[in-house]
């Protein structure tokens, strides 16, 4: 090989021959930058794809919580009159079905599923004697509906057709609303128009229900239209009536149009998520509100924007995250490639070293290892791309990231040979060795740096939806900043150790010690610290989002389950208490909008509504306390029964605030279900459970000390603890409790009551981590920290055999002057274990420290329902630290087993050889 090396250094070219047989003779070394190589590039190819998927799927299952009707996009006209050009209404304007949709933009015209057009009647006012004898008022509405036959089946009768002139008009109604309704087939009506009696007004038009129909799936969103034609809408009020829709035929409603009635027409489109790609979210959202400026003169209703922007935003943040945790992987990819590099060039420093003194230049080496390094590297980036061009997801903006990545592999390898040949071979085994002025201001400025990179970035704040550079690197500054000083400040307690090692009994104490401080690697220990330090930020980052979600779920349901309805008798409680599993109930009274006053009467306060909560204080301790819940009841509400004067109460800061300037602080009252109750502000709190995230004007009032009325207060809810609760049990008690108090009074309620809601803090929980861009994130702390964990102990397997030769060496010796093999595992053992223990347990202070530093800027809430995501210490994250150490020190005592037994430490001693 040295012949064709010397022919190829005297021809000025490149043998491919000969390069191939270096790299077969160093097979090893360029297999690790190979794999290295493959890794990043899968990472850079693989990680977009799968985050996509997730967010893909997490869009669906996002909108598929949203109710149907928000997923329209809906066009309408006011009341229009048909001219005298006998110009059919309808027929003319269910043409722009179709029209109206080319029209939309190109990213919401691929999500449209289904589109429907309906035409109808102002409601006007209908009378009939089958209304008379249930003594109902009613407004009806007529309703042409296209498809109707197919989306709908008979009970009773046919469809409507257009009647002969002189004859009823023929109308369809849903049996549910024909039974609400006391009508029935051929029940006979006479629809009256909207508005005062005029010689303009159109004239009266008689009806005849022809057919009763119901919907083959009440899902077809067919039927989704207002106001609904499967339902009637219940009064809002002591003499409004009910309104409803009937279904009639087109050429009908032409006619009645043709006689004066105007006519309102819609068009419907539908969006689905199955057509919505989530690289093209913002545009998506940007041409929603582009049809409400294109409107055209018709009058344009969508919700959709509203869930994408939630999306959007928790998407944002989850990138935002992905952003840190991609920055500190790539960053330890880094590093790896420089150590990998570093190491075959130090392999190979004497081959380096003769075609020096052969009369090869600096850039001789350097082109040899260049040639090398396109054979290997180039095939194991695209083996990566194509490998990571495999996972499930639609693909990122990442080919010209992957083609630098592969460059600047490419490259580290005749760089790091220059600077090889450059520098100067120094000792590198003393314990006081001097840094150079031109070490300490680079060291001294990455200090800085970190440091000045943090206060920008809590000073100046992110950019919802973008990577912000100095957010990805203020991470890799703080990790490298912390190797620094870990590195300076390692020295110094190992002498003391040493020194007093050096008087105790035994040499492997004193020997481990003293070697463990001359061993101290610079960039290795970078490395170790970014990998962990990405791992634990995972991990401690990951963990406040769960004990924030845990704080949301209880915030909603501050025990194991809460039934809420209208007015539950107060002896539901005890019912409750007697079904299996439950161990204690607790009332609830909840009502918003109450006003406060200055006296017992009434005398306003001018001040805005509040909302009205009670609780027992002593019993939501216990039930919290039972239920394992975090929740801190506080000692305002705990005061005991029969006390006098006015309710201590806890009130939010802006209510504390007015009731203070009013000087009411003191003393005021506040109604809930028309009775008034004196309280005094005994402390403030931001949010308070069982109120909405947004709540900043309540009143919580101990129950427990609630004085005697005529009328007692009646229970809105009950919070219950237990195991193993019946949902269906507590709904069944619940619905029961709620129709003992509307028929056990003196005045009973004509309707029955909705039924109550049943609310576990299980389910709860499981929404508040579920849906959305969750999946994102966690796919982001679990690679992350599994990642940060694999790339670290490489990174410590680097350090190891950073120093393999020199320990080798002295290991050998140690050997034939009588060190025994148990010896030596304990010198290999004190020698690693400072090392070891360092870099791990600086790279899990970093990674604690970072979510401190950026939690309050990644807009982590987004995840947790609104929660504040507060990163405290947890005791596992400790036991982890230990747990990682010691695996880490295994795994190093390892490599360099085998990396000894692989060198036969025997031949070191030979003269002239290193080894």
């Amino acid at each position: 090989m040295e012949r064709t090396d010397d022919q190829e250094r005297r021809r000025g070219v490149v043998s491919i021959g000969a390069v191939v047989r270096r790299v077969r003779a160093y097979g090893g070394q360029f297999l690790l930058l190979a794999a290295l190589t493959l890794v990043a590039t899968l990472v850079i190819s693989g990680v977009p794809r799968i985050v996509n998927g997730y967010a893909q799927e997490g869009l669906r299952t996002h909108l598929a919580a949203v109710p149907p009707q928000q997923r329209d996009v809906t066009y309408s006209t006011g009341p229009l009159v048909a001219t005298e050009n006998d110009t059919s209404l309808v027929a003319a304007h269910q043409v722009d079905l179709a029209a109206l949709e080319s029209r939309l933009p190109p990213v919401v015209r691929r999500t449209v599923e289904h589109r429907w057009f309906t035409g109808e009647t102002v409601a006007g006012r209908v009378r009939g004697p089958d209304l008379a004898a249930k003594n109902l008022l009613v407004d009806l509405g007529l309703r042409a509906v296209p498809g109707i036959e197919e989306a709908g089946t008979l009970v009773e009768g046919r469809w409507p057709a257009d009647a002969p002139k002189g004859q009823p008009m023929q109308v369809a109604l849903a049996a549910e609303v024909a039974r609400k309704l006391n009508l029935r087939l051929g029940s006979r009506l006479t629809l009256i128009s909207p508005g005062p009696a005029s010689s303009d007004s159109p004239p009266r038009v008689q009806l005849t229900v022809v057919g009763l129909f119901q919907p083959r799936a009440d899902t077809d969103g067919l039927w989704d239209g207002l106001p609904p034609l499967l339902r009637v809408v219940e009064p809002v009020g002591d003499g409004e009536p009910f309104i409803a829709v009937g279904v009639v035929d087109g050429a009908a409603l032409n006619r009645q149009a043709a006689a004066g009635w105007p006519l309102t027409f819609s068009w419907r489109y539908r969006l689905g998520a199955e057509g919505i790609d989530v690289r093209e979210l913002d545009q998506v959202i940007d041409g929603l509100q582009q049809l409400t400026r294109e409107a055209a003169g018709r009058n344009v209703v969508q919700g959709l924007d509203i869930p994408l922007r939630q999306f959007s935003a928790e998407t944002d943040s989850a990138r935002t995250v992905l952003g840190v945790i991609a920055a500190g992987v790539l960053a330890t990819l880094t590093g790896l490639v420089v150590l990998a590099a570093g190491l075959l060039v130090r392999r190979r420093r004497a081959e380096f070293t003769l075609l020096r003194a052969r009369g090869g230049a600096a850039t001789t080496s350097a082109g040899r290892s260049l040639a090398e390094a396109l054979l290997v590297v180039p095939p194991a980036g695209a083996l990566g791309w194509l490998v990571g061009g495999l996972a499930p997801g639609a693909p990122g903006e990442t080919r010209w990231l992957a083609v630098a990545a592969t460059v600047l592999v490419a490259s580290a390898l005749p760089v790091a040979t220059l600077a090889a040949s450059t520098g100067g071979a120094g000792r590198n085994d003393l314990i006081r060795s001097r840094p150079s002025a031109r070490r300490l201001t680079v060291e001294a400025g990455l200090l800085v740096l970190a440091g000045l990179a943090v206060v920008l970035l809590r000073r100046r704040g992110l950019t919802p939806g973008e990577v912000d550079p100095l957010l990805v690197s203020v991470p890799v500054l703080l990790a490298v900043a912390a190797a620094v000083v870990a590195m300076r400040v390692y020295p110094w307690p190992l002498r003391l150790v040493s020194r007093l090692a050096a008087r105790a009994r035994g040499s492997v104490a004193f020997l481990g010690t003293a070697r463990a401080g001359r061993s101290v690697v610079v960039l290795p220990l970078v490395v170790v610290v970014l990998a962990i330090a990405t791992a634990a930020f995972c991990a401690v980052t990951a963990a406040g989002i769960e004990a924030s979600r845990d704080r949301a779920a209880s915030r909603v349901v501050p025990a194991d389950a809460l039934i809420l309805g209208e007015r539950i008798a107060p002896d539901t409680g005890a019912e409750l208490e007697r079904l299996p599993g439950v161990r204690a109930a607790s009332p609830v009274l909840y009502e918003a909008g109450q006003r406060l006053a200055k006296d017992a009467v009434g005398t306003e306060t001018r001040l805005g509504g509040v909302t009205v909560l009670m609780v027992d204080g002593p019993a939501l301790a216990r039930i919290a306390r039972e239920a394992d819940v975090d929740v801190t009841v506080p000692a305002a509400l705990l005061a005991p029964a029969g006390g006098a004067g006015p309710l201590p109460a806890v009130v939010s800061p802006t209510v504390a605030a007015e009731l203070a300037d009013a000087g009411l602080a003191g003393s005021a009252f506040v109604s809930a279900q028309g009775q008034r109750y004196e309280f005094r502000v005994a402390a403030q709190a931001e949010s308070f459970p069982l109120l909405r995230a947004d709540s900043s004007r309540f009143v919580v009032l101990p129950w427990q000390s609630l004085p005697r009325r005529d009328y007692a207060a009646v229970p809105t809810g009950f919070l219950v603890a237990g195991d193993d609760l019946d949902g269906d049990a507590l709904r069944r008690a619940g619905d029961a409790g709620q129709s003992r108090f509307q028929t056990g009074g003196t005045v009973t309620g004509r309707e029955r009551p909705r039924g109550v809601e049943v609310l576990t803090f299980a389910d709860t929980r499981r929404q508040v981590g579920e849906g959305g861009a969750n999946g994102v994130l966690a796919f982001g702390f679990t690679a992350g920290a599994a990642g940060g964990t694999v790339l670290g102990l490489l990174a410590i397997a680097f350090t190891v055999l950073a120093g393999a030769r020199e320990r080798g060496q002295v290991l050998s010796r140690l050997r034939t002057l009588g060190l025994s093999r148990r010896q030596w595992r304990g010198l290999l053992l004190v020698e690693l274990a400072p090392l070891v223990g360092v870099s791990v347990v600086t790279g899990a202070l970093v990674g604690t420290a970072l979510p401190l530093l950026l939690t309050p800027v990644l807009g982590l809430s987004a995840f947790t329902d609104g929660v504040e995501v507060r990163v405290a210490f947890e005791p596992g994250l400790a036991a982890a630290v230990v747990a990682l150490g010691a695996l880490a020190l295994g795994f190093a005592v390892a490599v360099e087993a085998l990396n000894n037994r692989r060198m036969r430490l025997g031949e070191v001693l030979r003269l002239g050889e290193e080894n």
